[in-house]
């Protein structure tokens, strides 16, 4: 029997973006015949049964419009695909096309854009706006909706087509295979954060926090892997920057594969974010990845992380602008070696339990069975 051929597209998403290279594309590749147009793709990075297609990367939109899309045209209109699963707003123009052809069109939305608009620094001026609050409610009539947050269905509440919410939970298949820890010397307690750096994601008030640690704890290392979304005139002007500096290692954007095994000697993960955009109606992915990973997390005090970490054991839920406390917790779990295992094996088993990819997987290819069964 012939396999449905699916077709996922980014112009915006890294070529090791985890969600769709490492969940996504695998989970559908059971089922169907899946190829997969990200920036910068590299073949066989998902494995054999997925086709990689290569687009350029550009940050800024007017160039993807002029460049990306055009090229993502070329290469894919000729693969006629029965499904296809846009993960950015900008694609939609491209996906109507696919859906006069005859394909059935998936809109992934990751992020309240309505929200997120106000703390946004690339492709945030009015005309864009405009445009992407038509093309949104154009696909709310016309495509089927993957959302990725509960919260999400407060803003997308009268759709025409089926919508399914499949959460960015841990891969523990994915996180057992690559964690894996090769003996390395320490000279002092590590730390690990992991996704982008930014202002509204604290990283003032970790730098702050941080310099008081080293009073205590000199020889501290933080691995640092994510894009970084502030000027290093900013960094260098944050109050204790100076004094830390040497004890941050910026990696940039990384592949988990690259990160876990750091992330795995931590004695810390750190995912705090301030109350800003849609951040406190929508999971941290880190949350979970640092609880596979069996890290005790240090996170912030929205209701819903507390509903996780609290119930869970595995960590704490602290204000996003306090330094001072956070600074005293990654004290109390460097001198408590004991009881931050047992956070960290806390956080384990509730991944095992609850919030771990098999779930979500499921939902994915029941709800990509009903559409093409309409």
């Amino acid at each position: 029997m012939t396999r449905r051929r699916v077709l996922l597209l980014s112009t915006v998403h890294p070529a090791t973006d985890p969600r769709i290279v490492y969940k996504i594309a695998p989970s559908l590749a059971k089922e169907y015949e899946v190829f997969c147009a990200l920036p910068h793709a590299l073949p066989n990075v998902a494995g054999d049964a997925i086709t990689m297609l290569w687009l350029p990367a550009f940050q800024r939109l007017y160039m993807r419009l002029l460049f990306s899309h055009t090229l993502l045209l070329w290469k894919c209109l000729r693969l006629r695909p029965q499904l296809v699963h846009i993960f950015v707003p900008e694609l939609i123009p491209v996906a109507v096309l696919f859906k006069w052809l005859g394909a059935n069109v998936i809109y992934e939305v990751q992020e309240n854009l309505y929200k997120k608009f106000s703390i946004k620094t690339f492709n945030n001026n009015f005309l864009f706006q405009k445009l992407f609050r038509i093309f949104d409610h154009y696909a709310r009539k016309h495509f089927a909706l993957v959302l990725t947050e509960d919260a999400y269905l407060n803003e997308y509440d009268k759709l025409t087509y089926p919508a399914a919410i499949v959460r960015n939970y841990a891969l523990l298949s994915f996180t057992d295979q690559y964690a894996t820890e090769a003996f390395v010397e320490k000279k002092g307690p590590e730390i690990s954060y992991m996704g982008v750096i930014s202002l509204e994601r604290s990283f003032d008030i970790i730098v702050t926090a941080l310099a008081a640690l080293k009073k205590v704890y000199p020889d501290f290392k933080m691995h640092l892997f994510g894009s970084i979304r502030i000027s290093q005139n900013e960094i260098e002007k944050l109050p204790g920057y100076r004094e830390i500096a040497d004890n941050l290692i910026f990696y940039g954007y990384a592949d988990q594969k690259t990160m876990f095994p750091y992330a795995r000697r931590a004695v810390a993960g750190i995912a705090l974010l301030k109350p800003v955009a849609d951040y406190p109606d929508s999971y941290t992915t880190k949350l979970f990845e640092y609880m596979s990973l069996k890290l005790p997390v240090i996170t912030s005090d929205f209701p819903l992380y507390r509903d996780v970490v609290e119930q869970s054991g595995c960590g704490f839920c602290i204000s996003p602008y306090n330094a001072r406390l956070l600074c005293e917790k990654l004290q109390w779990l460097i001198e408590n070696p004991d009881q931050g295992r047992q956070m960290g094996s806390n956080g384990r088993e509730s991944v095992e339990r609850m919030y771990n990819w098999a779930s979500e997987e499921s939902t994915l290819l029941t709800f990509y069975s009903a559409l093409h069964r309409n």
